[in-house]
């Protein structure tokens, strides 16, 4: 029988790309359920209207909170961008985590005043990514780099080969050409292909993965609410949506 403790802890992405945040959320919190939807079926979410994004966001929520997950971590930028504060208005008593763009900790650590972030259309129009960069990047340069491909290529399992280096290349090079000392993964898709953005940096950039930080504010939120489970073999639930 589930308890508060015991109840699982829902993901959701447009894709497989929010695994890395369950990954680095697995790593942290070993005894925590977890339950996953890949919502392939609509994947990429980048290119579709905001109301569209909101509706299928509430969908995930409904179908998370129908197996009892006792939090749900938007594991896709675009969703909370569009979604988040719908959510958390729709669910009030649910802690939702979402993602934003690590912009804050690359203006903070960057040396040549100009940073990179790779993301979706959908995220550079959101609230949070407009916001975070006007109150910590007010004496930087942002340089944005729209990577929709990126999503693609995780999709196809693609994270290696000479394919996805070319691709990785002709997005990524331009940014360092034009200084930038950081390079913000601001897609959960794009971590899959950080081996090959660190590679192509070759050491002139630093690559910054927010999935740590999102388990850690996972685990206070979680904390908070004393809905921590201290103890147990954990059990992961992956679930693939289908068209419609």
């Amino acid at each position: 029988m589930l308890t508060p403790r015991s109840a699982p802890v829902g993901f959701f992405d447009s894709g497989v790309g929010g695994l890395c945040v369950r990954e680095a959320f697995r790593r942290r919190l070993p005894h925590e359920d977890t339950v996953y939807i890949a919502d392939t079926a609509h994947c990429p979410y980048g290119n579709r209207p905001a109301a569209e994004i909101v509706r299928l966001a509430r969908r995930h929520v409904r179908a998370l909170l129908a197996r009892g997950c006792k939090m749900v971590v938007v594991a896709c930028n675009t969703a909370t961008a569009a979604a988040i504060d719908v959510l958390r208005a729709t669910w009030p008593g649910i802690p939702f985590v979402g993602m934003e763009p690590a912009v804050k900790p690359a203006v903070l650590r960057s040396k040549s005043g100009v940073v990179g972030v790779l993301a979706t259309q959908g995220t550079f129009n959101g609230r949070l990514y407009r916001e975070t960069c006007a109150r910590f990047a007010r004496k930087t340069t942002v340089l944005t780099c729209v990577a929709d491909d990126f999503v693609a290529l995780v999709e196809r399992g693609e994270t290696e080969g000479p394919r996805a280096e070319a691709a990785v290349r002709a997005r990524v090079e331009p940014l360092l050409a034009a200084g930038a000392d950081h390079l913000v993964l601001g897609c959960t898709h794009f971590p899959h292909l950080k081996p090959i953005i660190e590679a192509v940096a070759a050491g002139r950039a630093k690559v910054i993965d927010p999935s740590d930080a999102v388990a850690r504010q996972a685990e206070r939120l979680l904390a908070e609410r004393n809905l921590l489970n201290p103890s147990g073999g954990a059990s992961h639930v992956f679930i693939r949506t289908s068209l419609g």
